[in-house]
């Protein structure tokens, strides 16, 4: 049995050789076009990218953090880049000359006119929905509310007149929605001294008593407007029409802060507050890698779905309450949640099967048809090596018949084929012709042994 180890892994190693010749551009080519369409549809999110958030210790920076957190386990890097806020996070996403690609971006923080018109001329954005609320919190010293009643306490945005009032650093988004609020109210900002410090300064010099008052647009869990909320002498702005805030400027929304909140002990706040609340979005630019958005859209749904001061658990993120269109992937996801595969592959593996599977099924469409050749292909290319000594027994049987040559001669020839043809290695399948070939040879052999 050993002896014939050899020889019989011979022939399975020649017929493995002739099959990868006789398939192997067909191969090829299935791979060029893999490869192609891997290149041209760039299926795999990049390995980087640059998120804007907001100052530090501000709710965005610390949402940053957790996107960033989240994203790592997928093996991308995730660089916050720290910014003044809203407006100035929609400026660099509009800017081709910045790297950010995405960015929390508030409701009502910029001009809709003049944002319209930069969209249409700058890069092109798409929402990922709405995260979360952010209340527009008017704290106020009580001090300097106590010329107006006797319960030193704000009522109307119209007695700010005359007050020293900070409406947030430039690029932070918060001076432009409360200038609309102004205006609904039909107050000029020329009534009141007004500063435009960062959080923390203006908080600093609220306590002490070089501000009146500060605006600025937060969610409740911020660790500054719970520090704000349990300071004794400052006090938060009750919005008691913030349901006709919210008719008259959509991207508003009335909301209550709930009694007890914020300390249980301390019966912070004493009664239900009513506020007004803008939701903040995630912003990305409209050419993102479709990937890397549906990642952001699942986190979203990790960092951001459960209950809140505000909210009730799976009430955000939300495709509704959106300033920009909603991108594809964040429409796919609100709608039918995350990619069936994802569920049970790897997220690359998913992907790459998710992102190409049109392209492999047209791939498969083509190479069908053509890999109807390969079986005919191979044949010939084992039936040939069998076939192309027949042509030399034709010449020697030829030979024979017209006496071109004498028979020693012939034999000779003869001796020389047969040897060869033992030579001859085939697949089992084919043995059959190859004992054909040398049992012919043997008819002839016998033509030349007989006498004329």
């Amino acid at each position: 049995m050993l002896p014939r180890m050899p020889r019989l892994l011979r022939n399975t190693l020649l017929s493995l050789r002739d099959l990868v010749a006789t398939a192997g551009p067909f191969v090829l080519i299935a791979l060029l076009l893999l490869a192609a369409a891997y290149y041209l549809l760039d299926p795999a999110p990049p390995k980087r990218v640059v998120l804007a958030t907001g100052p530090e210790q501000s709710d965005y920076a610390e949402f940053g953090k957790r996107y960033a957190d989240e994203l790592r386990s997928y093996g991308i890097e995730v660089v916050l880049r720290p910014t003044q806020g809203s407006a100035e996070n929609r400026r660099l996403l509009r800017d081709a000359t910045q790297e950010v690609e995405l960015g929390f971006v508030r409701g009502g923080s910029s001009d809709a006119t003049r944002a319209a018109d930069e969209d249409t001329r700058g890069v092109q954005l798409v929402s990922l929905g709405s995260l979360y609320l952010e209340p527009v919190w008017l704290f106020y010293r009580s001090e300097a509310a106590q010329k107006l009643n006797r319960q030193a306490t704000l009522t109307q945005l119209e007695d700010l007149r005359g007050w020293r009032v900070d409406v947030g650093a430039r690029g932070s988004g918060v001076t432009g929605l409360f200038g609309k609020l102004l205006h609904a109210n039909g107050i000029e900002r020329s009534s009141f001294t007004e500063s435009r410090m960062e959080q923390t300064p203006a908080v600093v010099a609220l306590l002490a008593g070089e501000l009146d008052a500060m605006v600025l647009a937060a969610a409740p869990e911020s660790l500054m407007v719970q520090m704000l909320l349990q300071t004794p002498g400052v006090k938060p702005f009750e919005f008691a029409q913030a349901e006709a805030y919210a008719r008259r400027l959509p991207y508003l929304r009335a909301v209550t802060l709930p009694r007890g909140v914020v300390s249980l002990a301390r019966d912070l706040p004493a009664h239900d507050l009513p506020l007004i609340a803008t939701t903040t979005a995630l912003v990305a630019r409209a050419d993102t890698h479709p990937a890397l958005l549906q990642l952001f859209v699942q986190a979203a749904h990790k960092i951001h779905s459960g209950t809140g001061w505000l909210v009730h658990a799976g009430e955000f993120p939300s495709p509704q309450n959106t300033e920009l269109p909603l991108a594809r992937e964040a429409e796919r996801y609100y709608r039918n949640g995350a990619p069936l595969l994802q569920r049970y592959l790897p997220f690359w593996l998913a992907n790459l099967i998710e992102r190409m599977w049109v392209v492999l099924v047209s791939i498969i469409a083509v190479l069908i048809p053509l890999a109807r050749v390969v079986p005919p292909l191979y044949e010939f290319r084992i039936r040939s090596r069998i076939f192309r000594w027949y042509r030399q027994l034709r010449e020697i049987e030829d030979a024979l018949r017209e006496s071109s040559a004498s028979k020693a001669a012939l034999r000779d020839a003869l001796d020389k084929l047969e040897a060869k043809a033992q030579n001859v290695t085939v697949p089992l399948s084919y043995a059959d012709q190859l004992y054909s070939l040398r049992s012919h040879i043997q008819l002839v052999r016998e033509r030349l042994s007989s006498p004329d």
